[in-house]
């Protein structure tokens, strides 16, 4: 019997973690700007199935994929600060115009592999800058994951940043990622993503930048010839919810949507990393010409003329402790 009772209290203690009592009820709208396909899509939906499951179907998501409902990143982080869309995926990009520590994050060749970076974003570092979020009215739960960044074009196979000088480079709207573009010689153009792919095709730009997986999923190998595996900077996807929204949802709910979107990250970021030498070769058979032996120290030279003004931007000292982080 004692047995049994101590049992009982055990299970007691667990179960509320997953069943809040609550008469709570809320569907809420995800935005990206990507496919349901893409691991930002994959990752949402598994979130929804997670928080449903653990309020017995009180809270759902709904997720609208592609840009439906908005343009741009940038719209949609605005559109969050409103309460008019609920729960952005999305890069950082578009997210440093509003919390500008977020940047930092964006300069090139800052991380080293992925143990990097998950040392550093699921740490204190990681940490602070989501809650930094909090003071434009968003709330940070959890950094997935959008991949290392590499160059496409529809010129010519590019090594070396002397090779890619004067190419038209779309770029989000970041102001660390067109300095940085800009000292290597190419012409960043910022552009919304539901633009870039009719862009490209009609040769209005020459070139993109992305991780694989937004790469493969958007089917960019249809209008540029050539992936140079340059990784020249690692792209987070921060899972924000609209403050204004977050703040009517009762604790024991906060805890169950934090917690799942961070058992999510661990899910998201892997289904990211074992996808992607599949999708390169399937890329390459389909016609696309893949670069591997890119010369990486050229391109952080190219870039090092920046690090100045990111230094004086970000902090040597905050810079350093990213760099230095084991």
């Amino acid at each position: 019997m004692k047995r049994i009772l101590v049992l009982l209290l055990a299970m007691a203690v667990v179960v509320p973690a997953y069943a809040a009592d609550s008469d709570f009820k809320a569907n809420y709208k995800v935005t990206m700007t990507q496919s349901a396909t893409h691991p930002y899509g994959v990752g949402a939906a598994r979130l929804g199935d997670l928080i449903k499951e653990r309020t017995n179907g009180r809270i759902t998501l709904t997720l609208y994929t592609d840009s439906q409902l908005a343009k741009g990143e940038q719209e949609m982080l605005q559109a969050l600060q409103m309460g008019t869309i609920d729960i952005y995926v999305g890069s950082t990009g578009p997210v440093g115009n509003f919390s500008p520590s977020m940047n930092i994050l964006d300069i090139p060749f800052l991380f080293r592999d992925f143990q990097h970076v998950d040392k550093v974003l699921d740490g204190p570092i990681g940490r602070q800058l989501l809650t930094d979020l909090e003071k434009n009215q968003l709330k940070g739960l959890a950094f997935w994951e959008n991949g290392f960044r590499n160059l496409t074009n529809s010129r010519a196979p590019i090594r070396t940043p002397d090779q890619a000088k004067g190419l038209k480079l779309r770029t989000m709207e970041n102001k660390v990622h067109m300095a940085a573009f800009k000292a290597a010689g190419l012409s960043p153009t910022p552009m919304a993503w539901a633009e870039v792919y009719p862009a490209l095709e009609q040769k209005v730009i020459d070139a993109e930048e992305n991780p694989i997986a937004v790469i493969y999923s958007s089917k960019i190998n249809e209008v540029q010839k050539y992936l140079s595996l340059t990784g020249h900077v690692y792209s987070p996807a921060p899972v924000i919810f609209s403050m204004m929204k977050w703040n009517r949802i009762p604790k024991a709910d906060q805890e169950i949507i934090q917690k799942a979107a961070l058992e999510v990250a661990v899910f998201q970021r892997k289904l990211n990393r074992d996808a992607e030498a599949a999708k390169i070769k399937e890329m390459e058979s389909k016609g696309m010409v893949v670069v591997r032996d890119v010369d990486k120290p050229a391109w952080q030279a190219a870039m090092k003329p920046a690090m100045a003004d990111f230094e004086k931007q970000f902090g040597k000292d905050k810079i350093a402790a990213i760099i230095n982080t084991k």
